[in-house]
């Protein structure tokens, strides 16, 4: 099933497969052998540290090959501005209780930083948020307890 991805999304995992393979990869191989070099491997602790590092490395590479197989890039620069919120735009809301400005971006899982203003598309926040329009006040639940936002702009950038 295609997983929607922003542009900066899929350039951050293809970065990140790269340098596992072409970097990494290589420097936890000789790690192995030099471990190995080490005599016997029974009590070896360096190679059976580099061993399970391996193996962790080597699923994160196939989970992002996967991940970026399956992907399908939204670029919403290049998407028409309606004023409706969809996947990749950024919105600046408006907490109706709080009086409060907040910018969120909507991305995928991979990208999500709530620090940073990246939500995931699968977050509440998001799913109450998508499909709505400028000018719509939208009542989100959240751990905080029940928040009304005013989507103030709806961004393509």
């Amino acid at each position: 099933m295609r997983q929607p991805i922003t542009k900066k999304g899929f350039e951050m995992l293809q970065k990140e497969l790269d340098d596992l393979k072409s970097v990494k990869r290589p420097q936890l191989s000789q790690a192995i052998a030099d471990a190995r070099a080490h005599g016997d491997l029974k009590e070896n602790a360096e190679y059976h540290a580099a061993r399970e590092q391996q193996g962790l490395m080597e699923a994160r590479i196939r989970d992002l090959e996967s991940k970026l197989s399956n992907a399908h890039v939204i670029d919403v620069t290049i998407i028409p501005h309606s004023g409706k919120v969809i996947f990749g735009t950024t919105l600046v809301l408006l907490n109706v209780n709080t009086d409060a400005e907040v910018r969120y971006q909507i991305v995928c899982e991979d990208e999500a930083d709530f620090k940073i203003g990246k939500i995931s598309v699968s977050s509440p926040i998001a799913r109450a948020l998508i499909g709505k329009e400028e000018g719509q006040v939208v009542s989100i639940q959240t751990p905080g307890g029940l928040q009304e936002y005013e989507i103030l702009e709806v961004l393509h950038i």
